[in-house]
């Protein structure tokens, strides 16, 4: 038996077990999807432990997608994003790899959002807004980032090819002129925020909201009344883990499988 799993604190809340397990199902692997907890400050200890015990591959969420880059060898985009969500166990020494990046640009793919020479805005310049920025840009879009602490945005617009960055007050520039807007941030977790006023949205645009629960944004409600096309949060959540099922497996991921198994989970 194959065993993969999930490395976060806390992880009690993740919906990536159901997902993979069905995918392990989905495709007759004889394969397992675990959950470790290790102390906040454990990163290294948990990738040692997990290789020691022949893990074939880990999900790495908060808080150690930052700390794991140091522990296991990252390839090109994930050293650039400056953070690691999924390792790989089958070589000579643990892979780091982000599959947040390629689930941003999957799930706006799978909905026929065309990213070449598109103008995008990314709301919010943690880690989830890195990840989509490095991804929007290396599909050919122009970036800018927006950012309630602007250094920060100015900071990773400086990392990201042809972006620009800086503070919430340039939305109101950027977001009318923009073909695609990705709310990165966790506004929205409330039903009633939203981080882009809804007169900035328009018919041309392709909003997608990193935020899965709920499904159904503040933001994404405003871009449906504006006549913008919607893509919810769980479309990067389902296509970030089949990545990395693919990058673990060597197999196409059963996409409309695990989408099912985590449609049912936020049902």
């Amino acid at each position: 038996m194959q065993v993969f799993g999930l490395v976060g604190n806390p992880v009690g809340h993740s919906l990536s077990p159901p997902i993979h397990e069905r995918a392990y199902a989905e495709c007759g692997l004889d394969a397992r999807y675990v959950t470790f907890e290790p102390p906040a400050d454990a990163a290294g200890e948990a990738i040692a432990a997990a290789e020691t015990l022949g893990i074939r591959g880990l999900n790495v969420t908060i808080p150690f997608k930052q700390a794991v880059l140091a522990h296991v060898d990252p390839d090109d985009l994930a050293r650039r994003i400056g953070a690691v969500n999924t390792v790989d166990f089958s070589g000579e020494v643990p892979r780091g790899y982000n599959t947040d990046a390629a689930g941003a640009r999957r799930a706006l793919e799978r909905h026929d959002v065309s990213l070449a020479g598109a103008d995008a805005v990314v709301v919010g310049a943690g880690g989830a807004g890195r990840a989509i920025a490095f991804a929007l840009a290396d599909a050919g879009a122009s970036v800018h980032v927006a950012n309630r602490t602007v250094e920060t945005a100015t900071s990773l617009a400086e990392a990201v090819p042809d972006a620009t960055g800086g503070g919430l007050d340039t939305l109101s520039e950027t977001v009318p002129r923009a073909d695609v807007l990705v709310n990165a941030t966790s506004v929205g977790m409330d039903e009633d925020a939203t981080p882009v006023p809804a007169d900035l949205l328009h018919a041309d645009l392709a909003v997608m909201d990193a935020v899965y629960s709920p499904r159904e944004t503040r933001l994404l409600r405003d871009a449906a009344a504006a006549g913008a096309q919607t893509i919810d949060g769980a479309w990067m959540l389902l296509f970030q883990a089949a990545v990395a099922f693919e990058q673990w497996t060597g197999r196409d991921a059963p996409v409309d499988a695990m989408n099912e198994a985590l449609r049912a989970e936020l049902d």
